[in-house]
């Protein structure tokens, strides 16, 4: 009897602590995420030198030495007001802070940028960066600053600003990057390693088609068009000049023809007296290394060649050896899986260093002996640090426990900053050997969802649509979940390439949003199906040529998995992605009518014929070559299947997935009496951000509360 009465003590107070737990708002979900329920991190946490790490805490500076558990102070915000004093903008707050040297630190208040000597507290240099600058891109050898007004390029340093480019004409970038962004490009203007050169894309993009964006917002409204090449078309043509600062003068390397090939993965030599490039074909399916020569701009040679039956993607610059410079660290997936190999500038393989069924995610640098890396070898969905011996290939785990770690090497690599996120581990941040020895804690996080109340949320397996494939699952179900009862179900999917969505992260990287949806009384399911990020090259590449097809099929194994369920109402599924999840979201919807009763698709690619050259012909090639291929993933040819409830949205201003692919689609669904709903967001781009989104998200829960 006092056992039963015990257990029923014990239920009642289980009951009562969770009925004091938060319901989240979706408030909470959508602007939470990106303020108080997201776990604070150490603030400008970097090396300062081999021995030494530094830390922004509160108002205060910070030094911490990696021999004791002792810190020092550097500077204060009273310090940082004292020095600028003469500045009409004050410090409200401690700066974010990045390391040049063991004395000098630079930080940024608003057009102010200042470089500091950490010993003397002195300000070293401070410009004043023009409001119209964009693209900047700071020297710490030369202590310049490159950056672009307009069409040009400029470099601003103790001298005063030059302008290095003169193009005035329509259609030429220079310093911009080029190819969309894509094959690893996110900049477009490359310093050389003592700052005396930069490199710089000069982007001529006079024979691509103006794409006609409308800005809703003026009085009349006004036309702000768009260079994007679609696939099939022309696309821009891309040069690479070198400007140096001791002569003045500007040159450029001579790629030369075909023009529409893409010049990527920048690299300078050591000595700076050449450049290499990975130059890709515009098939995209064979890449060359190419070593230039600075001064006369004359191809000297090609290190090696990668070809493809499906398509090759460099995208890792080189990493030359710091104690060779005649050797470099290079990543290729040549063997199926991203790997680091050794070359030498003669373009001869020395060795290939890591080897396995699994990705390096993150090159870190290398000593003597050994490389230093992030991988997914023990599970795609974790990632875990490494050190690889650079003779034999012998690896061995930095870190201890589960979740995903990132690290940041010291200069010496003596030292690794390790920071892990694991389901209940919103972020914690150790010291590490590069033995592996654990030596201290830097930061631990604390949980700020804590007070919420959340369903179970758990990652698990399924088989793909071969049997034999594993795919990750995450699931999450609705807070005081009962089993007897039947719940719906909504599938959040995107399935394309560079992208995983599944992470043992903290809360296993959930989007805030399926979290509330869950406290709804929904079941929330989302699979990283085949074609989606760090599973191998043949994982990807099934994908080739008939984009959505095997991902479909894959995604329907999630569905069918969760139809099984005894808590979950097969009578009630529901599907929601964006750009390629609203593409998999118009896949499922038509391709499953029987299955899908409600969908919403964000941003979504309709007709690939219609999306941008880069990543279009990469997947599918020219819409000639495959025209098979463009017609059976082209969504249009589907409408006559769609038979459940379906919202398409889209940003006014999308310049990624243009509005072109929704209005297409819902021509045919009035062509075919196909009733559909749609929603535009003017302003935004292809994704909706800011406290619009909170907008979005409700429009988007509220269709499945309506409807599923």
């Amino acid at each position: 009897m006092k056992i039963s009465y015990l257990f029923i003590l014990l239920s009642l107070l289980a009951t009562a602590t969770l009925a004091q737990k938060k319901q989240l708002t979706l408030e909470d979900a959508v602007m939470g995420s990106r303020t108080y329920l997201r776990p604070e991190s150490p603030r400008s946490l970097q090396w300062l030198s081999n021995e030494h790490y530094i830390l922004v805490e509160n108002d205060t500076l910070f030094q911490y030495s990696t021999k004791k558990d002792s810190k020092t102070v550097l500077l204060t915000i009273a310090d940082l007001t004292q020095l600028t004093s003469a500045s009409p903008l004050p410090f409200s707050y401690f700066p974010s802070v990045r390391v040049v040297n063991e004395n000098t630190i630079q930080i940024r208040n608003k057009q102010e940028l200042l470089l500091i000597q950490v010993s003397d507290k002195q300000i070293e240099q401070q410009l004043s960066i023009p409001a119209e600058a964009k693209n900047l891109d700071y020297c710490d050898a030369s202590q310049s600053l490159a950056y672009t007004k307009g069409e040009n390029l400029f470099i601003l340093n103790n001298e005063g600003e030059k302008q290095i480019t003169f193009d005035n004409q329509k259609g030429i970038l220079n310093g911009h990057y080029a190819h969309r962004r894509e094959f690893g490009i996110t900049k477009g203007i490359f310093w050389s390693p003592n700052g005396t050169q930069v490199a710089f894309y000069r982007k001529d993009e006079s024979m691509v088609k103006d794409y006609p964006l409308v800005d809703y917002m003026t009085r009349e409204a006004e036309y702000t068009p768009e260079k994007y090449p679609m696939a099939g078309m022309t696309s821009h043509q891309v040069q690479l000049g070198i400007y140096n600062l001791q002569t003045g003068k500007t040159s450029f390397l001579n790629t030369g023809e075909p023009d529409d090939h893409y010049l990527t993965n920048i690299s300078w030599s050591p000595d700076e007296q050449s450049i290499y490039m990975a130059e890709l074909n515009r098939d995209q399916n064979h890449m060359q290394l190419n070593c230039y020569d600075v001064a006369s701009g004359a191809k000297q040679s090609t290190l090696f060649e990668e070809k493809s039956s499906t398509y090759v993607e460099p995208q890792h610059p080189l990493a030359f050896d710091e104690n060779d410079p005649t050797q470099f660290y290079y990543t290729t997936r040549k063997d199926g899986w991203f790997h680091i190999y050794l070359y030498n500038t003669s373009g001869e393989l020395i060795r290939q260093i890591t080897k396995g069924n699994w990705e390096v995610t993150d090159f870190y640098g290398a000593d003597k002996k050994y490389i230093y890396i992030q991988s997914t070898q023990e599970t795609p969905v974790e990632r875990h640090l490494y050190r690889v011996k650079i003779s034999n290939g012998d690896i061995e785990r930095l870190d201890i426990a589960e979740g995903t770690f990132r690290g940041k090497l010291s200069p010496d690599k003596r030292h690794i900053i390790a920071h892990r996120t694991a389901f209940d581990v919103p972020g914690e941040t150790t010291l590490l050997s590069t033995t592996g020895k654990q030596l201290r804690t830097i930061h631990n996080a604390e949980d700020p969802a804590a007070d919420y109340q959340f369903g179970e949320n758990k990652l698990f397996t399924i088989k793909a649509a071969d049997n034999q494939t594993d795919l990750h699952c995450r699931m999450i179900l609705p807070p005081n979940f009962d089993k007897t009862k039947k719940y719906p179900a909504v599938i959040y999917v995107y399935g394309g390439p560079h992208a995983q969505l599944v992470n043992n992260t903290w809360h296993n990287d959930v989007r805030w949003w399926q979290y509330y949806l869950a406290s709804k009384g929904f079941v929330m399911f989302t699979v990283d199906s085949r074609g989606s990020a760090n599973r191998g090259e043949a994982f990807e590449n099934i994908i080739h040529r008939r984009l959505g097809i095997t991902e479909t099929a894959d995604q329907m194994k999630g569905a069918e998995y969760l139809m099984n369920l005894p808590f979950v109402d097969s009578n009630r599924i529901g599907v929601h992605g964006w750009s390629y999840g609203g593409f998999m979201t118009l896949n499922l919807m038509t391709r499953h009518p029987e299955v899908f009763k409600v969908g919403v698709a964000g941003g979504p690619v309709v007709d690939w014929s219609m999306y941008e050259i880069m990543y279009g012909e990469r997947y599918m090639d020219r819409p000639e070559e495959n025209p098979e291929g463009y017609n059976e993933t082209n969504m249009v040819n589907h409408v006559k299947d769609l038979q459940g409830k379906l919202m398409l949205i889209h940003g006014a201003q999308d310049a990624t997935v243009v509005m072109q692919h929704s209005m297409k689609f819902l021509r045919e669904c009035i062509k075919q009496n196909k009733p559909v709903d749609f929603f535009a967001y003017p302003t935004h781009p292809h994704n909706v951000h800011g406290k619009d989104r909170i907008h979005l998200m409700d429009k988007i829960c509220q269709y499945f509360i309506d409807y599923l």
